[in-house]
């Protein structure tokens, strides 16, 4: 599984708003559907939360793109 760091300057990032920012959705609707599916994983568990709050040391993974987004801070 591929894994990539995805750096944020604030003290969480919600769900969907991860997902456009990692440039995994186009729009906010698109973020909403993937989520609503339980298609993402939050810590190695189903997350169905669209407003779920991600903070530095989380995970998300995507399964079917065999990807795993790490949250760290801008200074790593």
């Amino acid at each position: 599984m591929k894994e990539e760091k995805i750096a944020i300057n604030t003290e969480f990032i919600r769900l969907d708003s991860l997902l456009k920012f990692a440039g995994l959705t186009e729009t906010g609707g698109n973020a909403k559907l993937i989520i609503a599916e339980e298609r993402i994983k939050v810590n190695g568990e189903i997350c169905s939360q669209r407003g779920k709050k991600l903070r530095i040391g989380d995970t998300v993974e995507i399964d079917e793109l065999s990807l795993k987004l790490v949250i760290c801070s801008e200074d790593k």
